[in-house]
């Protein structure tokens, strides 16, 4: 139910307790904490099972985001022939979850030693895709640089962060473009206790805005031609409403149609890259696409310049006409998972839980998952856990509250007390 429903463990017993009254099922029902207990020996036994691959296969890296004090740094494996043999993107069920180390904070240094330790254990990769984050960057240049054989490890980066930033350096310093997002914002709070609160404008993010900024461009055009052109709008219509919340945005039309067209020709491009992978063929049909933008486009020069660069690495792989993954989509979708799952604890933690991320990788049969319970007892996932799993806050105020309110004296001094009154 957690692995493949993608439900807390909270919820496990709520759900075999309506099975039950249903007459679906008669069992015993497990406590929650026992369910967890399980899916941790398993996932751990997974985890440990990872060995070397004689087929050539490509590493993606990614740090997760900060839940609580922490940040988690996964790296999964995937075949080469991955997206030839399932003809489109590949999906969590196509990896394989070969490191997983936690830290409060990430650095060059740091995401070097953990790819030492990670690569060491599972082989070499041909290459490593990653986005473009700093300590990620600097971690892989480093591993390159000062681990043997590491130089001939290709680097390939995260296609959709690429586009990202293409679009943050055509649009992000433009007056339009900020004129664009004030009078989104405005509107949007005019709205949103509304009639009209099912035009809505998409959520504006903070960071990582580009990412998303596609569906935002398409909803700026359906608003405009459901605004219509020049003419007034009836007394008290839902027009002279609309028209009223978001003022000025009609004044934006040129710039919006731009922004529109650009944001649609990279969506495509992404689409192409992402389903397809790169070869020669996707190339050819990806520059194609290009030539839709303007030369002068930033976007357009950034990702002929990301083009050029990859299909090299495709054709020193010397892999044929066998596509290269180029997104890193996987293992987002691997974080929203495990977000979905652990989200229900009010104090959110990466705490023992981060065993459940090799279970959501690869498919694991019944047979499998008997194997992996008896293969790791729950001594030895106790133990696993002290050695590698930090305590988090609420183990050490639990630790440090039980110490102060035992009954020890100290040898001198006169121990304060805390007293009801």
């Amino acid at each position: 139910m957690v692995i493949e429903g993608i439900v807390s463990f909270r919820a496990v017993p709520r759900i075999w307790g309506v099975l039950q009254r249903l007459g679906w099922a008669q069992i015993q029902i497990p406590h929650f904490t026992s369910v967890i207990h399980w899916t941790l020996r398993a996932g751990m036994a997974v985890f440990n099972a990872v060995v070397r691959t004689d087929e050539p296969w490509l590493a993606i890296i990614d740090c997760s985001i900060d839940i609580g004090t922490r940040k988690a740094l996964v790296a999964l494996r995937v075949p080469l022939s991955a997206i030839h043999q399932k003809q489109g993107a590949i999906g969590l069920q196509d990896c394989e979850c070969i490191g997983l180390k936690i830290s409060t904070r990430w650095n060059g240094p740091l995401v070097k030693d953990a790819l030492v330790e990670i690569f060491g254990k599972a082989g070499m990769p041909q290459a490593i895709i990653k986005d473009g984050g700093t300590d990620l960057k600097k971690g892989v240049d480093l591993y390159r640089r000062e681990v043997e054989y590491a130089k001939q490890v290709w680097v390939i980066e995260d296609l959709g962060h690429v586009a990202a930033n293409a679009l943050k350096a055509e649009f992000a310093e433009r007056t339009a473009f900020s004129v664009f997002l004030e009078i989104i914002r405005k509107g949007a709070a005019r709205i949103r206790q509304t009639d009209l609160a099912s035009l809505l404008p998409p959520k504006i993010r903070t960071k990582g805005r580009f990412q998303g900024i596609t569906e935002l461009a398409q909803w700026a055009e359906k608003l405009l031609n459901l605004m219509g052109g020049q003419g007034r709008s009836k007394q008290d219509s839902e027009l002279g409403m609309l028209r009223k919340a978001f003022r000025g945005l009609s004044q934006l039309r040129l710039f919006l149609e731009q922004f529109g067209a650009t944001c649609r020709v990279t969506e495509q491009f992404l689409k192409l890259l992402k389903l397809k992978g790169l070869n020669q063929a996707t190339y050819s049909d990806a520059k194609t696409l290009l030539k839709q933008l303007p030369d002068r486009s930033e976007v357009h020069a950034r990702l002929s310049s990301w083009l050029d660069r990859h299909l090299h690495i495709q054709c020193r792989l010397a892999i044929g006409q066998l596509p290269l993954l180029v997104s890193s989509d996987a293992i987002e979708s691997l974080f929203g998972k495990f977000k979905t799952i652990v989200q229900r604890n009010p104090q959110a933690k990466l705490n023992r839980l981060v065993y459940i991320i090799p279970l959501l990788c690869g498919t694991h049969t019944s047979a499998q998952i008997d194997l992996a319970l008896r293969g790791c007892s729950h001594g030895r996932m106790l133990d696993q856990i002290e050695q590698t799993i930090p305590p988090t806050l609420r183990q050490q105020r639990h630790r440090i509250l039980d110490s102060a309110s035992s009954d020890h004296i100290p040898e001198t001094g006169n121990p304060a007390r805390l007293k009801a009154g």
